[in-house]
């Protein structure tokens, strides 16, 4: 069976299997990977029409108490400048957001256990009841079940938690030992159990990736069934032991959105930050390929490059306001429009 061949299975199948997703990734080329983007665009417009949705990123802390070995913020470097966001400067850059046309904040940190549940719960109440229009995403990290019950309650619909990798031996070389890929995994089934619209992703091109690696993601992915999903390619960090390794490629990053545009319809996929950093029109690109999702700064300008999970992270300056307008432009350039509205997820067409 050729890669086209497979390609029309999964547009009508929604599914493969792993030997399947592996010959699909290994036999890419430009021709496939066209045909890929001509399929996942209809399949983007059918759902969502030119809308691209915004979220509005917060990252109100960047202190974090694991060690994973492809991140800046990882408790090992001594030369991270940290900070944390106060409450009421959250709530400042929420306000901003509402008035720039922003309808979900996506609050994202490390794992800073000085924001305990009763933190978090007060601070999504408050956001909640200032502007009940709004959706709250949260992206902490792993917790407990009865945390992420708590904060559900409290107001957050949806939370962001990628896996990175579901191929065991390489999460393995990803992670310190005590970190575990199924205690991740059952941290996604958790979410989706208590009611979050849950979103779940992983690196392109991290150290050790295989097509393997990848097909497993991709079952993962079809077996979690998630509302979101984000991607983005592997960009080193110098302060990580992975300073030194090559970085993953627009090219198999794009292939990847197609593929999961064509077996999620509905998903909400964004176009990355790190997308954008690797190249100029990554984000346009991403749009392209299927996604159909963009996530501006709304970060105190003064704390950006301070959250830097990767080397030369885009948007560390730029105010939001000039960011969401310069977005506006570029989307139109490609035919497409930021929507003032939440983005939820929906069922069916």
């Amino acid at each position: 069976m050729t890669a086209q061949q497979l390609m029309q299975q999964l547009n009508r199948d929604k599914r493969l299997t792993k030997e399947e997703w592996i010959f699909l990734i290994e036999h890419r080329d430009p021709q496939t990977a066209e045909e890929l983007f001509v399929l996942a665009r209809s399949i983007q417009r059918e759902h969502f029409g030119n809308k691209i949705y915004t979220r509005g990123l917060i990252e109100f802390t960047n202190y974090c108490k694991n060690d994973c070995y492809y991140c800046g913020i990882r408790r090992s470097n001594r030369s991270a400048e940290r900070y944390r966001l106060t409450e009421e400067q959250i709530l400042e850059c929420c306000g901003m957001g509402h008035a720039l046309g922003f309808r979900t904040f996506v609050l994202q940190g490390g794992e800073d256990m000085y924001f305990t549940d009763e933190r978090m719960v007060e601070l999504i109440a408050k956001i909640k009841r200032r502007y009940p229009d709004c959706a709250v995403t949260l992206s902490l990290g792993e917790r407990s079940f009865d945390s992420y019950k708590r904060m559900f309650e409290a107001g957050a619909d949806r939370y962001l938690l990628r896996h990175e990798t579901a191929d065991e031996a390489h999460y393995r070389r990803l992670h310190p030992a005590e970190l575990s890929l199924k205690n991740r995994k059952e941290c996604l089934y958790q979410l989706k159990e208590i009611g979050y619209q849950t979103g779940t992703g992983f690196m392109v091109g991290s150290p050790g990736q295989t097509a393997e690696c990848l097909a497993e993601d991709m079952l993962f992915i079809r077996e979690l069934n998630p509302q979101m999903v984000g991607i983005g390619p592997f960009v080193p960090h110098h302060e990580t032991p992975f300073a030194a390794e090559l970085g993953g490629t627009v090219e198999l990053t794009l292939f990847m959105l197609g593929l999961l545009r064509v077996m999620l319809p509905n998903v909400l996929l964004p176009a990355t930050t790190a997308l954008g950093t690797i190249d100029p029109e990554g984000r346009e690109k991403g749009i392209l390929a299927g996604a159909n999702v963009v996530m501006p700064n709304l970060s105190p300008t003064g704390v950006r490059k301070k959250y830097e999970l990767y080397d030369n992270k885009i948007c560390t300056g730029d105010e939001a306001a000039e960011c969401r307008q310069c977005l506006a432009g570029r989307m139109k350039s490609i035919g497409y429009e930021l929507a003032v509205d939440r983005g939820d997820y929906r069922d069916g067409p």
